[in-house]
């Protein structure tokens, strides 16, 4: 198969895991029982170097961090899909990096989250790895 073709696919797959983790990371399902440390999350107040935030600031903004490495990641991955492959075989520090990068993604997803975050992670770090084991092949 063509390296490009497993860029193209993971780039795809992390366009739909940003979106689903913006449309979902803050999102409360009332059965949890956990609307008392929502509301703690929401209303406690701190200064921190001259600003004053809540808990679910940083909380906020971190998954929008995510959301904006996930879609750096993407546009990454559809370039570099684009890229000759030999090209892609002088850079295995991008290329092995990138598959090590979402490997440790995908443990994280495992060892915190729940099954659609591992499903995408898994499947994009084998994209990743392919690409990368198919850039090194004559």
């Amino acid at each position: 198969m063509k390296v490009s073709l497993f860029y193209r696919v993971a780039s795809g797959l992390l366009i739909l895991f940003a979106v689903g983790h913006t449309l979902g990371f803050r999102r409360v399902d009332p059965h949890w029982g956990i609307d008392s440390v929502i509301a703690a999350l929401r209303s406690t107040r701190f200064d921190v170097q001259g600003l004053n935030r809540t808990y679910w600031d940083f909380y906020t903004g971190f998954g929008l961090f995510v959301t904006v490495l996930l879609v750096f990641v993407a546009v990454l991955a559809w370039q570099l899909g684009g890229l000759p492959k030999n090209w892609l075989s002088a850079m295995p520090g991008v290329t092995w990096g990138l598959a090590a990068c979402f490997g440790a993604v995908t443990f994280l997803s495992w060892r915190y989250f729940f099954i659609l975050p591992v499903v995408f992670s898994t499947v994009i770090t084998i994209c990743f790895i392919l690409a990368a084991w198919a850039a090194e092949r004559p």
